[in-house]
């Protein structure tokens, strides 16, 4: 799901064809339970020539509270492609 979500905020932001090079860091803080609500949040942190990294971090919240924590971050890097599956530039 990570993945996923980091994918539609590179393409989104680029609005360029983008895959995945590498998960370069998945950082887990907090247990998720079995039936607890996830959000997923990516942004994209940092973009270059043709590449973007963009952070997901998923939250937790227990189905009847109010309360979200981070469980879990995760870095992942894009290439942006052209028409050809070459790399081409992002902005």
């Amino acid at each position: 799901m990570m993945d996923e979500v980091a994918f539609i905020a590179a393409t989104r932001f680029s609005r360029l064809r983008c895959v995945t090079v590498s998960s370069d860091r998945i950082d887990f803080t907090h247990p998720i339970p079995a039936g607890t609500i996830i959000e997923l949040v990516g942004r994209v942190e940092t973009v270059g020539n043709t590449s973007m990294k963009v952070r997901v971090d998923i939250f937790v919240e227990k189905m009847y509270e109010v309360n979200r924590e981070k469980a879990v971050t995760g870095i992942f890097t894009f290439v942006a492609l052209d028409e050809h599956h070459k790399p081409t530039k992002i902005l």
